[in-house]
């Protein structure tokens, strides 16, 4: 407790560095993004105007974000989700929301209904094959990404409560920390305004299965505080086939609540203070009955934004994580291994500071720090004789403490950017111990400490040639940790075996790309980007035997391809598209020669998703989202496939009364077959067709 206690006063303490800072201006926002439109250069105005300039009547702003985009936004191929697109998911999920998004992918095509819930990683383009995040997601700038596993708990993250999204894809470990290797997914939470006094909405489905959320909101002087909740239930859908199914089969059960809360105070004319907290608690059944994973966790965070003539951006948070998890049997359908606690903690902060250097400059100087703490305790079961066999425990301590600096340059119709980071990364206290019923010792991993100085960096420029054409092109580096999972953690999927592996090391990510921003017209965006991106020591499950697999570093998986986006507009009709091409290949070399040339798990070649959307009159919304997977493998060996898939989806929204509209929603309308998992030939399956109807108030 008390070692716990100093690293969360260690990561406060960058809050502290900021409170002096007298700020004297503010600078104008971005200009707003389109609906799923591609960003391009944002004419930004200069860091000096006054804030007179900006309300006359000398109001205190408040805003509840952070600093203003940098002008290095251009340079990247990032999307920006507006919030009409996020709360008309035909599903209500966030990551079906995300999965417009070109490049996006989880590990599995299960959703956050009927996934286990450590299998949820999210990665950019197709540099997957593993489920550990090795895209960053930030939450109002705090990581998501759970502490010892590194999945995002995405129940907890309710599309309603958001304002925006940015998807910037490429290496983006600069100012956005460690653990952005593919990219980094920007979620931006509503303010008051946004969402109204109350808002809310309740709907069912066919299969009788509830979602129920709403919110108060409430203008507090200059300041503002947002109370959230939802909750999501139901019995599910058979993810097992029906000529697979046994009398243990069962439903994927599923059972979520999340509480949020947000306040946001002024404490100058330009600066303010930010807090939130979120409390989650999730409950998933697989495959067989018994089979109960949780997820729960409790966040906080602290946030202090200065945007006068010196701006700074300090943050500090902290999180309270914990999973469980029951398997059962394949054969016997009974317990033979009981995650029952993996308690773990977060702890980190920020603090950037960007000085007045002038009207065409920005330069963003800081520090970030993220240490991440936990322990499995699980124990293993006899199938036969259902005795106790072994406990085991595992865990360790993973801090990454990154220094980094970025400087912009406008010229005309040119940005510039360049910026380089350093990460002191620690690996301590790893162990893994197994001992009998008995308490006789069975197997034991006492990890040495190890640390190390990483450097990477990222460069580019946007070119403005006209009105109608920009041009970008970017080169960068990445780095991300292992996970405590990845490092300790041995897992079974009968009959397979996986190893955990103490001596992995950190994955870094090469790569560049160039686009072309194409805007013939107001209504009309149309982007193009071709990539080439390499993780060198990508962890990944590799076979030994046809029953045994060990975490390794590969040599390298490499990713080229092209992504293309498009958004357009034309009276009451929208267009909404995005498609992505990825050639992915393993580099194998010493154990995983026989992997040379292979496409990595769980990588589609192609995925593309359309939107047509029809807004007749304020209040009104139809949506039609078509949607395709290609075909990919589960397994390294490529022995195992995953169908295609395209799914047809629909949205729809229609006023009663004044703020109150009838909400109608259909997923896989086709009822289209979606494989999520083939084990020698055992199966999973996504989302049947389902329909929902239901009541929306003032969202």
């Amino acid at each position: 407790m008390i070692k716990t206690i100093a690293k969360l006063l260690a990561a406060s303490s960058l809050v502290s560095l900021a409170s002096p800072v007298v700020a004297q201006t503010v600078s104008t926002p971005a200009v707003a993004q389109q609906e799923g439109e591609e960003q391009t250069s944002p004419d930004q105005a200069d860091a000096g105007q006054s804030l007179a300039e900006q309300d006359l009547d000398g109001a205190i702003i408040v805003t509840g974000n952070g600093l203003p985009d940098a002008p290095s936004v251009a340079a990247y191929a990032s999307t920006t989700l507006q919030r009409n697109a996020i709360v008309g998911a035909p599903s209500g999920k966030i990551e079906d929301v995300l999965t417009n998004v070109a490049g996006f992918q989880q590990f599995r095509r299960s959703d956050s209904r009927s996934a286990n819930p450590s299998a949820q990683g999210a990665t950019l383009r197709s540099l997957g094959g593993n489920a550990s995040s090795r895209a960053l997601v930030l939450l109002d700038g705090v990581p998501m990404a759970d502490p010892f596993f590194g999945y995002i708990p995405f129940n907890a993250l309710a599309p309603d409560r958001l304002s925006s999204i940015r998807v910037t894809r490429g290496g983006g470990s600069g100012p956005f920390g460690a653990g952005a290797l593919t990219g980094t997914i920007e979620l931006e939470s509503a303010d008051a305004a946004t969402l109204g006094t109350f808002s809310g909405q309740a709907l069912v489905n066919d299969r009788g299965e509830s979602e129920a959320s709403a919110s108060l909101a409430q203008e507090l002087g200059s300041g503002f505080a947002v109370v959230s909740g939802r909750w999501d239930r139901g019995q599910g859908f058979f993810t097992t086939p029906d000529d697979q199914r046994v009398p243990a089969s069962a439903r994927a059960a599923f059972d979520n609540w999340s509480i949020g809360l947000r306040a946001v105070a002024p404490l100058s004319d330009n600066v303010e203070l930010q807090a939130r907290g979120l409390v989650f608690d999730d409950h998933r059944t697989l495959r067989f009955a018994g089979a109960d994973s949780t997820s729960e966790g409790q966040d906080a965070s602290i946030r202090i934004v200065g945007t006068g003539k010196w701006q700074f951006d300090a943050l500090a948070y902290v999180q309270a994580r914990n999973f469980s998890n029951v398997v059962i049997s394949s054969t016997r359908f009974v317990r033979v291994l009981d995650q029952r606690n993996t308690p773990s903690t977060g702890l980190g902060g920020k603090l950037e500071i960007r000085p007045p250097v002038g009207p065409n400059r920005t330069l963003r100087l800081g520090l970030d720090y993220r240490s991440s703490d936990g322990e499995l305790q699980e124990e293993a079961y006899s199938a036969f004789t259902g005795a106790l066999r072994e406990r085991r425990r595992a865990g360790g301590n993973n801090s990454d403490l990154g220094l980094f600096v970025e400087h912009d340059w406008r010229l005309d119709s040119l940005t510039l950017t360049g910026g380089i980071r350093l990460d002191r990364t620690q690996i301590s206290d790893g162990f893994f111990r197994a001992v009998d019923a008995n308490f006789a010792l069975v197997s034991e991993t006492l990890a040495e400490d190890r640390s190390d100085w990483s450097a990477s960096w990222r460069s580019g420029a946007a070119y403005a040639a006209s009105d109608a054409v920009a041009l970008r092109v970017a080169a960068y580096t990445g780095l991300r940790l292992p996970t405590l999972n990845e490092l300790y953690r041995p897992f079974v999927v009968f009959p397979v075996v996986t190893q955990a592996n103490a001596e992995l090391e950190n994955e870094r990510l090469k790569g560049f790309e160039f686009g072309i921003d194409l805007t013939p017209s107001e209504d009309v965006t149309v982007t193009l980007t071709a990539f080439d991106n390499k993780v060198e020591n990508a962890i990944a499950n590799v076979t030994l035997e046809p029953n045994l697999r060990q975490r390794q570093n590969l040599p390298a998986i490499n990713a080229q391809g092209l992504e293309a986006g498009l958004s357009a507009k034309t009276g009451p009709w929208r267009l909404n598209g995005s498609l992505s091409y990825t050639d992915a290949t393993v580099g194998g070399s010493g154990a995983s020669l026989a992997l040379d040339g292979n496409r990595p798990p769980q990588t589609p070649k192609w995925a593309g998703s359309a939107t047509l959307g029809w807004q007749p009159s304020p209040g009104w919304d139809v949506a039609v989202t078509l949607r395709h997977v290609g075909a990919q493998f589960e397994d390294d060996q490529e022995s195992q496939s995953l169908q295609s898939a395209t799914t047809l989806s629909v949205f729809g929204q229609i006023p009663v009364f004044k703020r109150l509209s009838l909400v109608m929603r259909a997923e896989n309308l086709t009822d289209e077959t979606i494989v999520t998992r083939n084990s020698g030939g055992a199966i999973d399956l996504g989302v049947p067709r389902t329909f929902w109807l239901g009541l929306r108030y003032g969202i």
